[in-house]
């Protein structure tokens, strides 16, 4: 059970995170991705479920990178563009999903 609260929880910040970057880098409509990143999207969130450690680290802390190395950079890439984008936006609310 506390495993699922976990994944909806990281599939809610994945796909806030990539919807921004692809609004944001690719031009497309709100609530759409281009092809690239829907396919990040659904890499990440089927990595994420699959994740065999308990408590799930923080992907960047772990020891196990089950990530292809093209889509980890890609990850990182994503997550650092609209973890600032946030911020600069005063969206502090997805510091406390991210951190709790």
């Amino acid at each position: 059970m506390k495993k699922d609260k976990r994944v909806k929880k990281d599939a809610k910040v994945l796909n806030a995170f990539i919807h921004t970057y692809c609004r944001e880098n690719h031009g497309v409509v709100p609530g759409s991705l281009c092809p690239e990143c829907a396919e990040v999207l659904s890499y990440a969130l089927a990595r994420n479920i699959r994740c065999p450690l308990d408590p799930k680290p923080k992907c960047k802390d772990c020891k196990v990178h089950c990530y292809k190395p093209e889509m980890r950079r890609k990850m990182k890439e994503i997550m650092k563009f609209s973890g600032i984008y946030y911020i600069k936006r005063g969206r502090i609310d997805w510091l406390f999903h991210y951190f709790f």
